[in-house]
């Protein structure tokens, strides 16, 4: 059996194999410890007076990290 390479894959692709393969307590280790290095953040709560330009604002900042990544070309996914 060949060994498999967690790191090699994304987020959505370790969580995917791991729903597929969820005996192998070595993929669940792998993408529970990816969860705890990068916790998501909270950008705002539903009660935020500014909830919708805190929300705006992220995917603003998201798209032009992606954009960054991708050499200024847009992706759609």
């Amino acid at each position: 059996m060949s060994r498999v390479n967690y790191d090699a894959m994304s987020n959505a692709e370790l969580r995917e194999y791991f729903l597929k393969h969820r005996k192998d307590e070595a993929a669940f280790q792998a993408y529970l410890n990816r969860i705890n290095e990068h916790p998501l953040r909270i950008i705002a709560s539903l009660n935020d007076p500014d909830f919708d330009e805190k929300v705006q604002i992220a995917i603003r900042q998201k798209l032009e990290a992606a954009r960054k990544v991708n050499g200024g070309e847009v992706i759609n996914g």
